[in-house]
């Protein structure tokens, strides 16, 4: 037996492929399009037999089902999720067996979500493997505000008990998370991706409080914002989402069929590096730059019934654009900008510009876009802190603004936003607070 991890750093998503030993494997969380679980698998001479779902997740769309009427594996899930696709539901105690002395236990742990399982891996009896989904992870626990705030301190005072049903387990069993480093499903954590119990009982902060109360608190305390289609995504995968046997391609439009999609409401997006974004753009449009993250910002800043252009460069990889969208339920892309933004302009069409600076040309007030967790670790004196997500909905001061982030990605598509709004006097600090306090020789503050 042999377990193997696969993660998307974008989403700090983990999922894991497990070589049961007589020709089979198991998946457990596998991402929508589990190309590389399938091509491992393959190559393994591995027939995919099983595939279990932890949860209802929230942070992307579920594989399990896909993945079952592809290749004929069965697909588990907890009887709390009420899918509606075919399944078979398990509840607490009952146990798969996978080969003639592998068995995987489902563990009922509500908590994250109110239809969380844990699976233990066992091997001749003795657990080999916790598969804890997103109750334990490494140096934290499960956020439980993902089903509305009303249910948070309910389903905190859950996951509590939850937590507890792992005491009887031993020290050196491996635990492996489906999320970790990156993923907003968590109160913050390490970056490492796998643990040990042992290690939990000793470093981990809210694992190791025995006091319900104390721990409800520190839970509730920790909670930052997330991507709003957190809360669609869940229902989404109760149901079942539609099945690709491949990535759709994006179609090449012209620039008269993007004006026409504009002039219906519809978004567009650029892809492309801020800088390249900076330089030339159409009016309008958001920029959010293709990188592992990208997944993520999308869903929380555009509409999911709002149909998308995207504009390009020529050596962006449009399979990975396409699996990103469709990862987080994003499935209304109408194509891209034929020959991208070159082909914009050599038909006199005006393209909007919006200026990167270093520190001796930020000008006015400046806007932090970074996560509150981020800022409060160091930030530029004075600097306002209005989190991407919310800069939509931001009541700023008038005049000038520096938008700012760590690198620039991120304020470049926050000042994108204020310049739709029709904000004119914005400059993007290429960097950040370290760019800054280098430059000027100035420390960080930290805190609010």
């Amino acid at each position: 037996m042999r377990i193997y991890d696969f993660v998307n750093e974008g989403l700090g998503h983990s999922s894991y492929l497990i070589d049961v030993g007589d020709g089979t494997t198991a998946m457990v969380d596998p991402p929508r399009f589990p190309d590389a679980q399938e091509m491992l698998a393959a190559r393994l001479k591995l027939q995919i037999a099983w595939t279990f779902d932890t949860h209802s997740h929230a942070d992307y769309v579920t594989g399990s089902p896909g993945l079952a009427a592809r290749v004929g594996a069965t697909f588990v899930a907890p009887a709390a999720s009420f899918l509606g696709t075919s399944h078979r539901a398990l509840v607490d105690g009952e146990s798969i067996q996978l080969s003639d002395d592998l068995s995987m236990v489902a563990l009922a742990t509500p908590g994250h979500t109110p239809d969380h399982h844990a699976y233990i891996l066992k091997q001749s009896g003795g657990s080999v493997a916790l598969f804890s989904g997103g109750s334990l992870m490494v140096g934290a626990v499960g956020r439980t505000d993902l089903c509305g705030p009303e249910l948070a301190e309910p389903l905190a005072r859950d996951m509590f008990h939850s937590l507890r049903r792992f005491d009887d387990l031993p020290d050196d069993l491996i635990v492996y998370p489906t999320h970790g480093a990156g993923s907003f499903c968590s109160a913050p954590g390490s970056s490492e991706r796998t643990t040990t119990l042992g290690h939990e009982r000793g470093a981990n902060p809210l694992f190791t409080i025995t006091n319900e109360d104390q721990f409800v608190e520190q839970l509730l305390a920790g909670f930052g914002t997330f991507p709003i289609y957190f809360a669609r995504l869940p229902e989404l995968n109760r149901l079942g989402p539609n099945h690709y046997i491949t990535l759709p391609h994006l179609a090449q439009l012209d620039p008269d069929q993007v004006e026409s999609h504009i002039a219906a409401g519809g978004a567009v997006v650029d892809a492309r590096p801020a800088a390249a974004f900076a330089a030339g753009h159409l009016a309008g449009s958001m920029s959010i730059t293709l990188r592992p993250v990208f997944a993520s910002w999308l869903g929380w800043l555009i509409k999911p019934d709002q149909p998308i252009v995207f504009v390009l460069d020529e050596h962006q990889d449009r399979a990975e654009l396409v699996r990103q969208c469709l990862d987080v339920g994003h499935e209304q892309f109408v194509g891209e900008l034929a020959l991208g933004i070159e082909s914009w302009t050599a038909s006199s069409r005006p393209v909007n510009k919006i200026e990167i600076v270093d520190p001796a040309g930020m000008v006015g007030q400046i806007v932090d876009v970074r996560q509150t967790n981020e800022y409060k670790a160091g930030h530029v004196p004075g600097a306002l802190n209005v989190e991407l997500g919310l800069i939509p909905r931001a009541e700023l001061p008038v005049g000038a603004l520096t938008i700012m982030c760590g690198h620039g990605e991120r304020a470049m598509t926050g000042a994108s936003i204020l310049a739709r709004l029709g904000r004119e006097d914005l400059v993007v600090l290429d960097g950040g607070p370290d760019t800054w306090s280098t430059a000027t020789r100035i420390p960080l503050e930290s805190g609010r």
